[in-house]
């Protein structure tokens, strides 16, 4: 089977207290992978695994059933459980069908007289002024998400916002590191500030051309960062 980029379930759920072993398991073990302590393609049996995390192997089993249903795991039956690929050409992919998705979200919604109401929550947090701003990157990067996915259900398509509900998922892993590194929580508010304005104003080309721009910032942020990530943990590793 083809590597796939890693999957990660909605945000809300890695902020649940778990309330069963096994959701306690599947937390671990993302976390685990996350922090690139289990690598991309590396192998582990559910023994190991068990006693690594220092817990037994029925919820270890729900929890990694799960994460392989989520597509951070590949299970064989001969050689047992193996971390997913990173697998970048597709993630590439991925980028260029949401940048399809929310370039069109864009231009339906500067053609909208009612874009201005559609948008007043997405205003409120991102038109405010430098000290009002929010310095959690983690916040910042789940507000960002909630940004883009907003603009695409603005536009009022729910099969376009289904589609790209989906690509969002699926880049969530890698697209999440873009906030871990100094000043881009300023240039996110910069970058969505701008674009709000120029949708607000209804300059469909203005907009969909800062779109582009900061869309492919992160994609070469993220992806430099996880190499650099990567690129550590096997060194460490030696």
């Amino acid at each position: 089977m083809a590597a796939q980029p890693w999957r990660q379930a909605p945000a809300s759920a890695a902020n649940d207290s778990p309330a069963t072993l096994g959701d306690a398991a599947y937390l671990r073990l993302k976390d685990e992978l996350f922090a690139f302590r289990l690598l991309p393609g590396e192998r582990f049996s559910e023994t190991a695994m068990a006693t690594r995390l220092g817990m037994s192997r029925t919820p270890l089993r729900q929890a990694l059933a799960r994460l392989q249903r989520e597509g951070y795991l590949d299970m064989d039956a001969r050689s047992g459980w193996s971390v997913s690929l990173l697998d970048f050409e597709q993630f590439d992919h991925l980028y260029d069908l949401r940048l399809v998705l929310e370039t069109a979200a864009v231009r339906r919604l500067c053609e909208s007289a009612a874009a201005h109401d559609a948008l007043g929550t997405l205003r409120d947090f991102w038109l405010v002024a430098p000290e009002a701003r929010l310095d959690d990157g983690q916040r910042v990067a789940q507000m960002d998400e909630a940004f883009h996915t907003a603009l695409v259900a603005a536009a009022g398509n729910p099969e376009m916002a289904r589609v790209h509900g989906d690509v969002t998922e699926r880049i969530r892993i890698l697209r999440r590191l873009d906030f871990s590194s100094a000043g881009r929580v300023a240039c996110t508010y910069d970058e969505h500030g701008a674009i709000l304005r120029a949708i607000l104003a209804r300059q469909p080309e203005q907009a969909v051309m800062l779109l582009r721009d900061h869309v492919e910032a992160s994609k070469t942020k993220v992806r430099n960062i996880t190499l650099h990530r990567l690129y550590t943990a096997r060194d460490q590793r030696r």
